[in-house]
């Protein structure tokens, strides 16, 4: 490891502020296989994970401000997302302040390390949540619930912005994808698009301010009262001019997490880490809201 000096921008929720200087920042140099799957201009990889040296807690110590970060990731290849951090507001154009809708769900600390032999005996740096259940359009996917809790480190539900998809072991994915082709029986099916299974035809398909018109995911958290609704706009890809694909992918039969909720079911939704109070926040669509995760004012005040 080594250490210098890095240059952030400020902010107070609503429009960036004078840069500042944070004296020894902690990183590590590594090989560009880890970059992969990753875009091609991706030059390294920022720690943002549940440790003493990642970004969010090394700015929190030279800040004084909450160990606390939130991330809302642009939807669109040619605009920027943000990521905050410290406490909010998030106020996005046309002066949406997100935070005062959050909903939260507790983080789930998996006491055995997901990064390899190299950090065996440590607790994981990722961030677990107690997903409890699956609906679609208000039916439950018949799930194995004892997949959805965290054994000797094995199973349970994590999120990822490494995984470009949603990631599900085996059995739930295919019994997720059994109950949303049930719900969309309007939807033509056509030939599968890797690395998807289920892809219809876009044709007939009504698009809405939250992405196409097709059945609604809802990620139960640990109240019945507590989900995380994924819309059209996060749970299809585009994938050619008039073919869809649902966006979730088979994981295998013994992954060692179950669900890993990747990068495309986060875009356009703004997602909080408290580390202090070891909670998840999230917003679900900042479309049903009529703004975007790239509706950040990047112009200075200052």
């Amino acid at each position: 490891m080594a250490s210098d000096t890095t240059v952030i921008q400020s902010t107070d929720g609503r429009t960036v502020g004078k840069a500042v200087v944070v004296p020894g920042v902690v990183f590590t140099c590594g090989t560009t296989s880890l970059l992969k799957g990753l875009s091609t201009v991706a030059l390294g990889i920022a720690g943002l994970g549940r440790s003493e040296v990642s970004l969010p807690v090394q700015f929190a110590s030279a800040f004084k401000f909450p160990k606390k970060f939130a991330m809302c990731l642009s939807s669109s290849s040619s605009s920027k997302g943000v990521i905050f951090f410290g406490d909010g507001p998030y106020v996005f154009l046309p002066n949406v302040e997100v935070s005062k809708s959050l909903m939260y769900t507790p983080l789930i600390l998996n006491p055995v390390s997901t990064a390899g032999a190299y950090f065996e005996g440590n607790p994981s740096t990722d961030y677990f949540i107690n997903l409890t259940s699956i609906k679609i359009n208000g039916k439950a996917v018949p799930l194995n619930v004892a997949l959805l809790n965290i054994t000797d480190g094995n199973g349970g539900t994590k999120i990822s912005t490494v995984n470009p998809y949603t990631v599900m072991e085996t059995s739930i994915f295919k019994a997720f994808v059994n109950v949303f082709r049930h719900e969309a029986k309007n939807l033509t099916k056509v030939s599968s698009v890797k690395p998807f299974k289920y892809c219809f035809s876009s044709k007939n398909t009504p698009s809405t301010r939250v992405g196409p018109a097709v059945p609604l995911i809802d990620l139960v958290m640990h109240s019945s009262s507590v989900y995380w609704r994924i819309f059209g706009a996060n749970s299809m890809v585009q994938v050619k001019e008039d073919v869809i694909c649902l966006g979730f992918v088979d994981g295998g039969s013994n992954p060692r997490t179950s669900i890993v909720i990747g990068g495309y079911q986060l875009e356009d939704n703004l997602v909080q880490i408290d580390l202090e109070k070891a909670r998840l926040g999230f917003s679900s669509s900042l479309l049903f809201k009529q703004t975007t995760c790239s509706n950040f004012n990047f112009t200075s005040s200052a």
